[in-house]
């Protein structure tokens, strides 16, 4: 007599989720390894995001980590994660200043100063936490079209 067999997927035989962490003790040393490290996770991700979501993904983090670098002295950290079946990048840099992350007037005049106007367009919004000292600011950039996830 057959019996019939049905497994389950436990937490141990799932995946573990796509994770990049660094920090640097004084300040960022380069952008480009922030941006390198968008791509070779994304790289690795399954579903594969177009072309396009990665150029987003690296823009929103090149603008996050270079505002550290600019507006915060000390250490910062960049903590990237996929989140479930690929949706979305999850985008955290931690810095040591106390001061909110400010969008300044459209100016296109203006050199600079519009990167959080572009995190905006690209990205599901802007959180920001408050830690002790410091803040982190965190910006979930989507990977597949909304009508597609």
């Amino acid at each position: 007599m057959d019996i019939p067999l049905r497994t389950h997927a436990t937490t141990q035989d799932r995946a573990a989720p796509l994770r990049y962490s660094r920090t640097w003790d004084t300040g960022v040393s380069s952008i480009a390894e922030a941006r390198d490290a968008v791509a070779a996770l994304l790289a690795r991700a399954r579903p594969a995001p177009g072309r396009r979501p990665v150029q987003d993904a690296q823009l929103v983090v090149s603008e996050l980590v270079t505002n550290a670098a600019k507006h915060a002295p000390g250490p910062c950290a960049l903590r990237l994660e996929l989140l479930p079946d690929a949706t979305a990048l999850r985008i955290s840099v931690t810095d040591t200043s106390g001061e909110p992350p400010r969008r300044r007037p459209p100016d296109p005049r203006r050199v600079g100063g519009h990167g959080l106007h572009l995190v905006a367009m690209v990205s599901r919004g802007l959180e920001v936490t408050w830690l002790s000292p410091g803040k982190r600011v965190t910006a979930t950039v989507p990977l597949v079209a909304p009508d597609a996830g």
